[in-house]
């Protein structure tokens, strides 16, 4: 697997090494020592799959009580993937970092604690897989406005047309507002 910087330092792109031929393909997604000394020193706890059809853009969500990093990755059709930094401290407070995943590209996303995540599908359908490091739990959950002014995220839109979003992501609250990270 080869590991990529994104605009965010924290975050961090991974390409698995694809072994093909006319039978189909054979890749490694996860190794845990390959993960604590290429990425982060982590233990995951949670999977979780998502399906969604186009237009539907989840987030942006984050956790203030057990906080979630999250190792995300398409195994069908295609997203767009946003992770906002909510660390007050962080010199990329506020930043945000965008890629598109999907099932042909492969690529995998690490997202870790302290941002807002989210995505927009942008194929028919996508599925959406990932591994958390801390449990679920709605009742610490934010949701910050997908369309936030301040963060000003470029979405890809279909046909600029609104996505639609969970009742809950709808009343999403501005960054401005956000409860934040130290």
């Amino acid at each position: 697997m080869n590991v990529v910087d994104a605009a965010i330092p924290d975050i961090k792109i991974i390409e698995p090494k694809v072994f093909g031929d006319e039978r189909g393909f054979f890749m490694e997604t996860w190794r845990q020592d390959w993960f604590d000394l290429n990425v982060a020193e982590c233990k995951f706890v949670q999977d979780n799959h998502s399906k969604s059809r186009k237009g539907i853009l989840r987030g942006l969500h984050y956790q203030l009580e057990n906080t979630q990093g999250k190792l995300v990755r398409v195994v069908a059709g295609e997203v767009y993937d946003v992770a906002v930094d909510m660390r007050r401290s962080s010199p990329t407070f506020g930043h945000w970092v965008g890629i598109v995943l999907s099932a042909e590209n492969k690529r995998q996303l690490w997202v870790p604690e302290g941002f807002a995540h989210g995505f927009y599908v942008t194929s028919e359908v996508a599925e959406f897989v990932y591994r958390c490091t801390d449990y679920y739990n709605p009742a610490a959950e934010q949701s910050v406005r997908w369309d936030d002014p301040e963060l000003a995220i470029a979405w890809p839109l279909v046909n600029d047309a609104a996505p639609e979003l969970s009742a809950k992501d709808a009343a999403g609250c501005f960054f401005k507002d956000a409860v934040t990270f130290l």
